[in-house]
């Protein structure tokens, strides 16, 4: 009999203290707690390591060779434990040749049913076209009136320059006895031999039987027919009439054709539809829908400079000889257009500028260079333009060190061959038609929301043969979009590059999957899948979380979100607090045991006991009636984006107040990444730091004089290696090593800051370079890594590790909590500062050492908050945040709050992209999205303060915000 419980018994995985457990099988259940509580270390670290690690170990050890294997937990022992599989809250790379279709499978099936049932058309004239049978031919051909002359022709060569002496000697070997050239039936065994003007083009084919339409031919015509089609690569041309001049020539294919334009296409297969394949993809952008183009843009990245302070960037590098020759160039120029050099570019005219990037055309240009006798070489000729310069360069050079450079003044446009799509014109050519008589190919099937693909799965329009053969496939396509509509993801399309979704978006694709798998048995992990879904939607994930459940699986939720903690059959809450505060279960059982604990912040806050106040006061837009300015350039005190059309963005225009906390809600796919990431952070990065990226289809914004610079927190890691951590990023790390450094015995022996760095030779252990560990390769196991044996984990060598300050090395501050950390260095206020930050925003149980990739992305991104609020308030600074509640605990969202608005009463603006209802009822001004996601969504539902947005008519974020507003 199955076990009933997971049984964990002594886990001391990171901060878990001996913990003793068991969790319910085949039930959901939601461990919650403060951040570094140690949630993810019992349920990642512990379950789902042990679970992974034991399902590895039972393969083959030439199978083990090719997974990652997870290092064994420290734990005593775990019964009952499934085969696991996680599903974690992270973004799903960036390989631009990974779309939702692909991720979910639903495009391998898309290739199936398109090469099994779609129907071809001719790309260029948009007719049907269809193959026969060799049988099929020969009855047409029988259908010819009696006693028509026909020739059957087996075609060669079409259309092509040559002498062809191989093609005709070939066809003399193999028995035929005429050949048809350019129109005319000549005899091989003639005595002059045949000649074909090598420059001309030439179309050739075999005449492989003179016949008469008449009762018993069938026999003949059928096996001439079958002869012309092997020679003829499944074509053949009858010709009417004798072969006579003026004779009518039908031409018959065993593949998909169009005898009139003579287009034909092979036999399709699902490779034929496959963007990664050369049988499908465009030749041109090699199936990735994008091609590098140089853009004007980066040419003349500051319009506000003059041509003689070097407005034109590409002419301002290279060596002094091209230098020399941009600058006779641009003389030239200067001189044909009688402008001056000296007033700035966005002033000079249109007709100029024109020319300067894309070429005077055929009008000559008089220009003068030096020579190298001293006199000046003059000549006169046409200016090919910038674009058209670099363009050619790029093609023509050999050097790799002239192509990147030139690579920095392009972007990657639309391909102008397939615009898009990635596949060949004749892949595209072929569609699948739905009842209502709409045809799509697979491409636009794949422009399709998911909400509009799964209706148009219902009504595609099939024969009952056809359909018999794909029936399996058309179920598979339907449940998999069900399943992605079950965990709100409507609003997507299909060819959603993966890259671009959100970690909350990724995490219930990857769940869908898994419900499309069918498994049973199984012990699922997953990390927040809650994240980025509006409240709206939070039933629907709930529902998809039972139906994972009720398949006989094990479902555990690492979980902050209420709603999703009330639906719960069981509940861990770690705590009481963090790092080492936690690792102990302060609750456990179902909701109403939870409620009743009294040591357990989750439970303060679930029954009301505690709860995040409601500010008394919200800092007031500078409008009369706090509503937004009109639309103009001198908006005071606003930020103003006029006219985006971005994606699903229907015209919008929208107003920030400056100086303000402004939260923009809305449903999942209403436009909010569009507008404040694709638009606003591009502009502002192009504005203020000249970024690469263009922003998205806007007509203007105001009220950029108005700030001084922008920054972007995100949950991006800190540093992709165990050498990046808190302290490094904070700057905390280079205060403390130059006070190291200031020591006594420092300055005896000579050492400067650099000595107390473990990136650099010096001070470090040799033996490990600084990181504390050896890694030790096991081949057919996960690879171990083993304590340095010389510095013991330390880092640094002996001698480094003999400066000593209040007792404690430089290896041992590294080793302390923020909290003894701050206390430590609290007399030296240029460390303490900033480890005071780390504080406010609930991380004083990071270590400082602690290597950044471990932090979770919520992690990741209070440090990047907490370096801000160390820095000296300037103001004037717009912060832009993306959920920055990910993975935060009632408590600790209270504690964001605080820090946020110190950083608002400085003076800055912050624009947060936020679901979290207790994070939206603090802020000064909600912009509200919707109505809908994708096509739906686009539009302002609401603006105002929140209790503005709770009164509003058609506001989903009103409708979950008033029970708040009113408690």
């Amino acid at each position: 009999m199955p076990a009933k419980t997971i049984k964990i018994s002594g886990a001391r995985q990171h901060n878990l203290k001996n913990l003793h457990v068991e969790i319910p099988r085949e039930k959901l259940v939601v461990i919650t707690g403060m951040s570094g509580s140690g949630k993810s270390s019992l349920a990642f670290d512990t379950l789902y390591a042990e679970g992974q690690r034991r399902y590895v170990e039972s393969l083959s050890a030439y199978a083990r060779q090719f997974l990652d294997q997870m290092e064994k937990p420290e734990v005593d022992f775990i019964e009952g434990l499934s085969p696991a599989i996680a599903i974690e809250q992270r973004t799903a790379g960036t390989n631009p040749r990974s779309i939702i279709a692909t991720t979910t499978e639903i495009y391998d099936y898309l290739r199936v049913l398109y090469s099994a049932v779609g129907q071809p058309h001719d790309p260029v004239t948009g007719q049907p076209i269809f193959r026969q049978t060799a049988q099929q031919i020969v009855d047409r051909i029988l259908e010819y009136p009696a006693e028509t002359k026909v020739i059957l022709l087996a075609p060669l060569v079409r259309s092509q320059s040559g002498e062809f002496r191989d093609v005709v000697e070939k066809v003399k070997r193999e028995g035929f006895v005429r050949i048809r050239v350019d129109g005319e039936i000549l005899e091989l065994g003639r005595t002059e031999p045949i000649r074909l003007k090598k420059n001309a083009r030439h179309t050739i084919e075999a005449v492989v039987d003179r016949l008469v339409i008449r009762e018993g031919i069938r026999s003949r015509l059928a096996d001439s027919v079958e002869t012309a089609l092997k020679w003829g690569n499944n074509r053949l041309v009858v010709l009417r009439g004798g072969g006579e001049s003026g004779d009518a020539e039908v031409r018959y294919s065993t593949d998909y054709g169009n005898p009139d334009t003579n287009f034909s296409l092979g036999q399709l297969t699902p490779k034929h539809f496959s963007f990664n394949s050369h049988l499908g993809a465009c030749p041109a952008c090699h199936g990735l829908g994008t091609q590098p183009v140089l853009d004007p843009e980066l040419m003349i990245t500051d319009a506000s400079k003059s041509l003689a302070d070097g407005a034109i960037v590409p002419w301002r590098r290279g060596t002094k000889r091209m230098k020399a020759y941009y600058r006779g160039l641009q003389n030239a120029l200067v001189r044909h257009f009688e402008v001056a050099d000296i007033i700035p570019y966005e002033d000079l005219p249109e007709n100029f500028k024109k020319a300067l990037l894309f070429g005077t055309g055929d009008q000559l240009i008089e220009m003068s260079f030096g020579g190298g006798n001293g006199r000046a070489a003059k000549t006169a000729r046409p200016f090919e333009g910038l674009v058209p310069q670099l363009q050619r360069l790029y093609e023509e050079t050999e050097s790799e060190f002239t192509r990147t450079r030139i690579r920095a003044f392009m972007n990657r446009a639309t391909c102008q061959v397939c615009h898009g799509a990635r596949l060949k014109p004749e892949i595209l050519a072929v569609t699948i038609k739905r009842l209502s008589g709409r045809e799509l190919n697979i491409h636009q099937f794949c422009e399709l929301t998911i909400a509009a693909a799964s209706e148009f799965v219902r009504q595609i329009d099939l024969p009952e043969n056809q359909r018999a053969i794909v029936s399996e496939v058309l179920h598979e396509i339907s449940s998999r979009l069900e399943f992605l509509l079950e965990v709100g993801l409507d609003y997507l399309t299909l060819n959603r590059e993966s890259g671009t979704l959100s970690g909350g978006e990724a995490q219930r694709i990857r769940l869908a999957t898994q419900i499309g798998s069918g498994l049973a048995g199984v012990l699922y992990v997953l990390d927040e899948p809650s994240i980025g879904l509006h409240q709206r939607d939070n039933a629907r994930l709930i529902r998809t979380l039972r139906r994972l459940r009720d398949l006989g699986n094990s479902v555990i939720v690492v979980e902050h979100d209420e709603e999703t903690i009330r639906a719960a059959d069981h509940i861990l809450d770690l705590g009481p607090g963090a790092g080492p505060r936690g690792g102990e279960i302060v609750a456990e059982g179902t909701l109403a045991e939870i409620l009743e604990a009294k040591n357990s912040p989750t439970a303060a806050y679930l029954s009301g006991r505690s709860k995040i106040a409601i500010p008394r006061q919200r800092v007031a837009p500078r409008s009369i009636n706090h509503q937004p300015p009109a639309i103009n350039s001198s908006s005071e005190g606003w930020l103003t984006i006029v006219g985006a059309t971005e994606n699903n963005l229907k015209n919008l225009t929208a107003a920030f107040p400056l100086g303000c906390l402004t939260c923009i809600a809305g449903v999942s796919g209403s436009g909010k990444s569009t507008l404040v990431d694709d638009i606003l952070r591009r502009a502002l990065f192009r504005h203020f730091y000249n970024s690469k990226d263009k922003p998205g289809e806007h007509r203007a914004i105001y009220g950029l004089d108005q700030i001084d610079k922008a920054i972007i927190i995100d949950q991006s890691a800190i540093g992709r290696t165990p050498r990046s951590n808190p302290v490094t990023y904070t700057g905390a790390f280079t205060p403390i090593r130059e006070l190291f450094s200031q020591l006594p015995a420092s300055r005896i022996r000579g050492y400067s800051a650099g000595r107390f760095s473990f990136n650099v030779k010096g001070g470090r252990c040799e033996n490990c370079q600084g990181d504390g560990l050896i890694k030790i390769e096991m081949h057919f196991l996960a690879d171990a890594y083993a304590v340095c044996e010389i510095c013991q984990g330390k880092r640094y060598n002996r001698e480094t590790l003999e400066i000593t300050f209040k007792g404690k090395n430089i290896a041992d501050v590294l080793a302390m909590p923020v909290d003894e950390a701050s206390r430590f260095f609290r007399n030296v206020p240029s460390v303490a500062d900033k480890l005071s930050a780390l504080q406010d925003v609930g991380l004083g149980y990071l270590r400082l050492g602690q290597a950044a990739t471990t932090l979770s992305g919520g992690e990741a991104q209070r440090v990047k908050l907490a370096t801000e609020l160390a820095k000296k308030a300037t103001g004037r600074t717009l912060y832009i945040l993306d959920e920055p509640t990910t993975g935060l605990h009632f408590a600790d969202i209270e504690k964001l709050l605080q820090v946020l608005m110190k950083l608002r009463d400085a003076g800055n603006t912050l624009l947060v992209i936020e679901h979290n209802l207790e994070m939206i009822k603090c802020a000064d001004w909600v912009i509200d999205l919707g109505p809908e996601g994708g096509a739906g969504g686009g539009e302002i539902v609401a603006q105002g303060t929140p209790e503005q947005i709770a009164q509003a008519r058609g506001s989903y974020t009103g409708e979950h915000l008033r029970p708040l507003l009113g408690k």
